[in-house]
This record gives C-alpha cells, sequence and structure tokens, in this order.
C-alpha cells in the first residue's frame, strides 16, 4: 500500500475565517476529493483519513500560511498535487506550497505563531502606550471568559517574546509550551483592546513555526 506523507501550507482568509476548525478539515476532505487526490485512511470500523494540524485556528482567526500534514494512497509529484489542490479549492482557501516528508520523520510539533491585527486609527495611540507597558511588565494575569463568567486564569507574559504595533498594525509573537500557554486573545485581553473583535477588526496568524 503506498503511503505518501506530505505537508502543505494554505491559508485561511476572507469568509472562511468564520467556520471552525471541524467545517475546515470537512471543507479539506472535499476539496481533495475533487482533486481525485486518494487520502490515507486509517484502519478500524470507522477510517478517517490520516491528516493532522499542529495547531488548529480558533474561529473568527484568519491564516496566512498554516500547516497540515497527511497521508495521500497514490504517488504524485508535489507540483502535482499542488496544481490538482489549487484548481480544485474554494473561495478563501489556497494552497501555498506542497513538500514530501521523509520516512521515520516525525508529526510537526508547533514552536511558534505570530498574529497581527489591523487597528483602527483612533485607537493606534492606546495600543501603542499598552504595548510598552505589557512588553515591559513581568507578569500581566487575565480572566478568561465564557458566558460572562471567568473560567481561568492565564498569564500571557510568560509566552510573549513580543508585542509591538508598527504601521497601524499590532504584532505579537507567542511561544508554545507544551501544554497549555496563552492565545493571541489573551494579548488582546491583557492590552484592554477585546472589544476590537467586536468592531469589526479581526486576527491573522500570520506565521507558523514549527520544531526543527
Amino acid at each position: 500500500m503506498v503511503r505518501q506523507r506530505v505537508r502543505i501550507r494554505f491559508c485561511k482568509q476572507g469568509d472562511l475565517r468564520l467556520i471552525g476548525h471541524r467545517d475546515l478539515v470537512r471543507t479539506m476532505e472535499r476539496v481533495f476529493r475533487r482533486a481525485e487526490l486518494r487520502l490515507g485512511m486509517s484502519e478500524g470500523f470507522h477510517p478517517k483519513p490520516r491528516m493532522s494540524y499542529p495547531s488548529a485556528l480558533a474561529l473568527g482567526i484568519a491564516g496566512r500560511e498554516e500547516v497540515m500534514e497527511l497521508e495521500l494512497a497514490e504517488d504524485h509529484s508535489d507540483t502535482e498535487i499542488l496544481e490538482r489542490l489549487r484548481a480544485a479549492t474554494v473561495p478563501g482557501l489556497g494552497f501555498l506550497r506542497v513538500e514530501h516528508i521523509p520516512q521515520g520523520v516525525k508529526k510537526a510539533r508547533l514552536r511558534s505563531n505570530t498574529f497581527e491585527m489591523k487597528l483602527p486609527p483612533e485607537r493606534i495611540e492606546q495600543a501603542k502606550t499598552q504595548t510598552a507597558l505589557l512588553g515591559a511588565a513581568e507578569t500581566c494575569p487575565v480572566e478568561r471568559l465564557r458566558g460572562g463568567k471567568a473560567v481561568k486564569t492565564v498569564d500571557p507574559c510568560r509566552w510573549l517574546e513580543r508585542v509591538e504595533v508598527e504601521s497601524g498594525t499590532l504584532r505579537m509573537h507567542l511561544t508554545v509550551p507544551g501544554q497549555g500557554g496563552a492565545s493571541p486573545r489573551d494579548v488582546l485581553t491583557a492590552l484592554g483592546l477585546q472589544d476590537l473583535e467586536n468592531e469589526g477588526c479581526y486576527l491573522t496568524r500570520t506565521r507558523v513555526e514549527l520544531e526543527s
């Protein structure tokens, strides 16, 4: 049986950022069927495609260069896979690169993320002041809310490597621990900018760095 492992870089933008990860996975499966690329399947009574994502995007966040790994049941060149996917894709889902994964290489593990958000002009000075304060702080615990109630306390300073405002855009670089960690929305809360998503602003993950 052919089991060709590949790593694919793709983008999730436009209205597609408004679907959750499970819907994205189902969309990917349909695109592969339309591209006539047969996926490798797991064994057992309910076989599923051998497809994995080092880090799923939260609902409402766009991705400029996301990562997925999968197995194909047929052998194709990187170029052919990329061309077929681009011809079969849907609006908002773009395929950037395809590379074969050598035999014996473990699944990709996430090391860090970079996010950005375009700021409204009237909030830029506030954001500059708050990013300077947060960048100099040793700790800044925030409450995660669900249904208006606090469910968890997180300190984004533990994982925030860099935060800045440049040319009207907020950028943050977060390392990823083995478990837990801070989300970009935790950083927005620490900056007092958590309301911006309700005002039409949205986060974009611009870079996904993997463990070497």
